[in-house]
């Protein structure tokens, strides 16, 4: 694959759009508008009772509140794993000693470059939140049990969390 084009049509702090062109090797050519985002590190918080911590807020594109997984996106120069310790810290006040990468993955490619990496961290520390000024986030501890039942039920909705969930759940029982 040949990139011809790559121009740049829109640009915010949090991502930016561009109209790129490409050309395969036997003359195929692909015009795609494309979101680009830096990337973003997810967190899977278990405690010693084996209970998961979710966050709650208002998601304005899904107009709802959801349960999810933590989760921030990468600040220029940083590894998914930094962004990961600095999300879980400023999202939730917890720090944690132990740290698994569970799965890296790309939630809709077809026009999202964004890269996703969760991680699990363990070992856990509490501390103060520090949010930013435009979140409002309610955390809450829910067992594996409870969770399994909100994804069957439709309470969470959110594919990031129910990847991560269930990489987790069987990584557990190997």
């Amino acid at each position: 694959m040949k990139l011809i084009s790559s121009e740049e049509r829109f640009r915010t702090p949090i991502f930016w759009v561009t109209e790129d062109h490409a050309l395969e090797p036997d003359g195929f050519e692909i015009r795609r508008v494309i979101v680009r985002h830096r990337g973003s590190a997810v967190m899977l918080p278990v405690d010693e009772k084996g209970r998961i911590l979710l966050v709650r807020q208002y998601r304005l594109p899904a107009r709802r509140c959801l349960w999810e997984l933590a989760a921030g996106r990468l600040d220029p120069g940083e590894t998914p794993l930094r962004a990961a310790k600095r999300e879980l810290r400023e999202e939730t006040g917890l720090r944690a000693r132990q740290w698994k990468k569970l799965t890296s993955f790309w939630p809709s490619p077809g026009y999202v470059s964004e890269k996703m990496t969760i991680y699990v961290a363990t070992d856990l520390a509490a501390g103060e939140a520090q949010p930013m000024d435009d979140e409002r986030i309610e955390t809450r501890w829910f067992t594996p049990r409870q969770i399994e039942r909100m994804i069957r039920g439709g309470e969470i909705a959110d594919a990031k969390t129910m990847l991560g969930y269930l990489l987790w759940k069987a990584a557990r029982s190997k």
